[in-house]
Parts: C-alpha cells; structure tokens; sequence
C-alpha cells in the first residue's frame, strides 16, 4: 500500500467489505495525521477517512482508531468524542491521552461513563483541578481512588475535603487519599480521626499533622512495637518508621522530643541514629554516655535546636534513671514519672511542649496513677 493516502484509499473504503481492510487503512490514517509536516490537503484528506472509520460497525476497526490516533494532535474534536462516547474498549485509549477533549467533554462522561471510563480520566496527565473536582463528586470509589495516585493531577483543598466527607466510610479510599504524595494539612488532621491506627501512622510518616497528634500516633504505634518486641521481633520495623518520616520531613525536634518525655527512648534512638546519620548503635553508645559528650555531640550533629538541649539531656538522665516495676499499668506508670520529673525539672520548656505533657501527664494517671513507696 502507498506510503501517503489518496483518494483512492477512500473509494476502497467505501467500498471495501472487509473489517481487516478497513482496519488498515485505519493504521495509514493514524500515521498520517500523527507524522509531522503533512500537507494540510491530505490532513484534512485524512480527517475524513477518520470520521468514516470512527463509525463503522465493527467494534475492531474503532478500536484501531482509538488505538492509534490516541496521542494525535490532528484528530478531529467530533470524532474524538465519537470514540471516547463508545464502548470501553474503543473509548479508554482516548479517554486516557487525547488531548482534544476538553475539561467540559472529561466532566460530561464522568456523569455519564462507566466506572472503567471515570478511571481512564482519573489517570490521566495533568488534570486539571476542575476535572479532578468532577471526579471527586461524579465518580465511583474506583476512579477517586485512581485520582489518589495520580501524581500528576491538581487537587484542590475543598475536593480533597469533599472526597472525605463524601467517602467517610470507604476504607479503600480513605487509605488511598492517606497513600497520596501531598495532602494539605485541614485534609490530614480530618483524616486522622477516621481512620485505621495504622493508616494513622503512615498519615505521620507522609503528611503534616499537628505535632501533638503526630506524637499521640507515634506514641500509641511504639506501644504496639513494644509488645511486638516483648514476643521476641526485631526493631526493624521501628528504623523504617522513623527513615521514612526523616525523609518526609516529618521527623521534627518537636516529635521527638515529646516521645522522648514520654519515655519512648528506643525511638529517640532511631531518631538521633536517622537524622545523625550514624548508625544505631553507635547512637546509642553517644546518647547513654555518662559525661554526656557524646550525646552533646550526637545532637549537634543531628541538627537538632540549641534551645532544647536541656530539655532532651534531662529527658535521657530520667529516663536512664526510672525503671519499670513489673506491675499491672507498668508503661503508664513509667510515663508518668518520666513526665513528672521532667515538668518538675527543667527551667525551660516551650508552651505547646509543656501543654502537650501536662495533657499526656493527665491522661497517663488517669489509668495508672503514680504510688511512691516509702524510702
């Protein structure tokens, strides 16, 4: 067959029975309107045969349009929403990545398609935050969970506050939306409240949360590790946790420092080691050194704040100090007394840190409260 389309392909077409034929000619229509530097004459030549072939009553012969002409700048408007109104298998090819449609054809068929129609839009590149909106109200749980993974798509705030109202009781996209890679933080602190312990955790390692929440988490998350621990697994776990929140961002001085004054020194460990880039054992060689050098070192080199120093040494020697007592409460107990000695013991300690203690000091005694034996 000629490299170039003629006016003879089209009286073969329009005369041609056979489905393999017109299939091939379907092929030389798409590289034609896709090659570059085609002379309009047979541009438009070839729209033409397009809007035959777009219509023609077998279902591969569409297809192979679709197929072919899914990137092409050239293909019509009409015909692409010819294709994109078809069946499944002809219309996902263009509802996927053509170009042509506009963002008033995508929110049309997001009311109007099949949920296997709302994904291939939802997966698309660059959507706009008005399509993305479209498929946050319009659409099956399916193609809103595809929109959580689409990184290339633009979700505005109110959308993503929508999907979680609208979607409270949908596990499978909640889980999504806490899975995407940007979340704002109104959307984050929702979320938080309605979800599984352990999606509330990752929601600590991928997104910002208010840093008494994110310490509430990582806090009952360590207590999970610990009974983990105490049945003989390993901290690996714990490493991968606080690796992944550094790398987020999410690995604050704030953070750890309130786990620290609530005893949790395993995960001020991981903490130091990850941010020092050291590793763990050496950490804690540095962090239980008597002369404390080597945790003044360690934490200099951590990047952590100079004005929390003191706070975080006594944190450590109170903790090195306050043991367990092997009685029912026994975790709460010890909380309690490291955030007693710690309130009681520092000068210094920021407002929103030393709320944050006395609010966790209060909900510790509550279940266990502290009873000193006589000397």
């Amino acid at each position: 067959m000629p490299a170039t389309l003629t006016q003879r392909d089209v009286a073969r077409l329009l005369a041609e029975p056979s489905p393999d034929m017109r299939a091939e000619i379907a092929r030389k229509v798409s590289a034609t309107l896709i090659a570059p530097d085609i002379p309009p004459d047979e541009i438009a030549l070839a729209q033409d045969i397009v809007r035959i072939l777009a219509r023609d009553v077998q279902e591969r012969v569409r297809a192979a349009v679709a197929a072919n002409l899914r990137h092409a700048r050239a293909l019509p408007r009409d015909v692409a929403l010819t294709l994109a109104h078809d069946v499944d298998t002809v219309a996902l090819p263009i509802l996927s990545d053509s170009i042509v449609l506009t963002e008033d054809d995508l929110r049309q068929i997001i009311r109007l398609g099949s949920t296997t129609k709302q994904k291939a839009i939802a997966g698309r590149g660059d959507l706009t935050e008005a399509v993305s909106h479209a498929l946050i109200t319009e659409a099956n749980a399916p193609a809103v969970m595809a929109l959580m993974a689409n990184r290339t798509a633009q979700v505005a705030e109110h959308s993503l506050d929508h999907a979680v109202t609208r979607f409270a009781e949908d596990d499978q996209v909640k889980r999504a939306m806490v899975n995407r890679h940007a979340l704002p933080l109104s959307v984050s602190e929702r979320l938080v409240h309605m979800v599984s312990h352990e999606l509330q955790v990752r929601l600590v390692r991928r997104h910002a949360l208010p840093p008494a929440i994110a310490a509430d988490i990582v806090l009952n998350a360590r207590e999970q590790e610990m009974i983990r621990l105490s049945m003989g697994a390993s901290d690996v776990a714990l490493r991968r946790m606080v690796a992944q929140m550094h790398q987020n961002g999410r690995l604050t001085p704030g953070l750890i420092l309130r786990a620290l004054c609530t005893g949790d020194i395993a995960f001020f460990e991981a903490s130091m080691a990850v941010r020092g880039n050291v590793p763990i054992s050496n950490a804690q060689v540095l962090i239980h050194d008597r002369s404390r050098r080597g945790l003044a070192a360690l934490y200099a080199k951590a990047g952590m704040p100079d004005a929390l120093y003191a706070v975080v040494r006594t944190a450590v020697e109170v903790v090195e100090e306050t043991g367990f007592d092997g009685n029912p409460h026994d975790l709460e107990r010890f909380r309690a007394r490291v955030i007693s000695r710690v309130l009681t013991t520092v000068d210094h300690l920021e407002p929103a840190d030393a709320d944050y203690l006395i609010a966790k000091l209060g909900s510790v005694l509550l279940h266990a409260p502290i009873v000193e034996t006589a000397a």
